[in-house]
């Protein structure tokens, strides 16, 4: 299997994508990679380590989108961005797969432009994960739909139950629906109809509202793009928050040092579940193929992971079967 990686996505590039590419070769001996970008950049990169040619490619794509571009305008005049040429060649079925750290809107608009729909899908959606104290939970969507009609709340239902069924390995995941109370008026006239439709599915518990989150009631969140990414936001912003105040307390109470850095040490060990790295990036999915978006700060493990995530969904034919989910 090949999965095409953006080199020059990310505020690391190309150091971290190459990186960590060429980890996820050295964890899985049967995967292969194709870094896109441009190739001078990539070889100096490469030039700096030792590395299975025979498993690491190159995939010339001389321009980059910048991560504060216009992501439809930067995908139609940048035709040879390493965005638009990793999804093209994914497209022409010369990789399995495609990763990147970059530009989110970009990647997003190219996936459903190149790639398309999946048979039966109304609309693409981001499925991000989410910490929670029983473990990782799935919020969907995370950011690509600001409105939404109540059928497509109902696919991005089916289609996240498939992601965490396959992927993280949950027999039946729950689905909550994110409202203002957890009665089924609630809501706007919106929620009450796409509340209706949500109930046809065994695996609906209901509406949930915001203090059941961090205690992970449901595997699934689902709300619109809009407020699923102001949650997405808020949830990244915790751990560095409650860093910040613990150490304002601490050098305010007079703590030892030694004392300080075996709190940060339980700290960090608690705060574990909110390390985006575990899981590296989350896919678009309804798109007819697999294409992840990562943290833009991602480091290389959080790209490794991103990596073997997409394998993941690839040999777990997480596409075929949302078709199937939807069709039936």
């Amino acid at each position: 299997m090949i999965i095409a990686v953006d080199a020059v996505g990310g505020d690391h590039y190309p150091k971290y994508p190459v990186i960590g590419a060429l980890e996820a070769t050295k964890e899985d001996p049967e995967l292969q990679v194709m870094l896109v970008g441009p190739e001078k950049l990539i070889q100096d990169e490469l030039n700096n380590t030792d590395y299975d040619k025979n498993r690491v490619h190159i995939l010339h794509a001389p321009e980059i989108i910048g991560m504060e571009e216009s992501p439809a305008t930067a995908v139609k005049s940048k035709r040879s961005s390493s965005i638009t040429i990793g999804i093209s060649a994914h497209k022409q079925g010369e990789c399995s797969a495609f990763v990147s750290a970059g530009n989110t809107g970009a990647l997003l608009a190219a996936s459903t432009f190149i790639l398309g729909k999946l048979e039966g899908v109304l609309r693409p959606t981001i499925a991000a994960t989410y910490p929670t104290i029983k473990g990782l939970s799935l919020l969907v969507d995370a950011g690509a739909n600001l409105e939404l009609k109540p059928e497509m709340y109902l696919q991005f239902a089916k289609m996240g139950s498939i992601f965490s069924e396959e992927i993280f390995g949950i027999d039946n995941p729950t689905v909550g629906f994110l409202n203002v109370g957890e009665e089924p008026d609630k809501g706007t006239e919106l929620h009450k109809e796409a509340f209706k439709l949500l109930s046809t599915m065994p695996n609906f518990l209901g509406n949930i509202e915001g203090k059941d989150i961090l205690f992970g009631k449901t595997d699934i969140f689902l709300t619109d793009g809009f407020t699923g990414n102001l949650i997405l936001k808020f949830g990244e912003s915790i751990p560095d928050v409650l860093k910040f105040l613990l150490s304002k307390t601490m050098k305010e109470d007079g703590v030892e040092p030694d004392l300080q850095k075996l709190i940060f040490q339980i700290i960090g060990k608690s705060l574990h579940t909110f390390d985006y790295e575990r899981v590296g990036g989350v896919p678009f999915l309804g798109v007819n193929g697999t294409s992840l978006v990562g943290h833009g700060g991602s480091t290389p493990a959080a790209i490794k992971n991103m990596i073997l995530n997409a394998a993941q969904c690839v040999d777990h034919k997480v596409n075929s079967k949302i078709v199937a989910s939807l069709n039936k």
